[in-house]
């Protein structure tokens, strides 16, 4: 748990994926059309990769891929994340955190 904190406050935004889920090439995708440049860590090509997706799982990510952090706190998967764009909340909070300048 304490290395999934670690990474997911190293930048405003951080993306937990998969390189062969498509779920997480669509949330990837979006930011990258936002403009934003988030941190990636694709968990099938690190090391300790079950320890963090238990961790993702016990935070509630369930699937645990994509899990999406802004601001260092889990917003939730490819659901939530969709969510918030369709009600106009994703771009205000991207700004409120610094990962999104315009």
């Amino acid at each position: 748990m304490e290395r999934v904190t670690k990474l997911a406050s190293e930048k405003p935004v951080v993306i937990f994926s998969k390189s062969s889920c498509c779920m997480s090439h669509t949330i990837k995708t979006l930011f990258y059309d936002f403009g934003v440049n988030p941190a990636i860590h694709e968990l099938d090509e690190i090391s300790g990769r079950r320890e963090i997706e238990q961790a993702l799982l016990r935070l509630g990510c369930n699937p645990s891929v994509p899990a999406v952090f802004i601001g260092g706190e889990l917003v939730g998967g490819a659901n939530e994340i969709m969510s918030l764009h369709l009600s106009r909340s994703l771009i205000p909070m991207l700004r409120r955190v610094g990962g999104l300048w315009v």
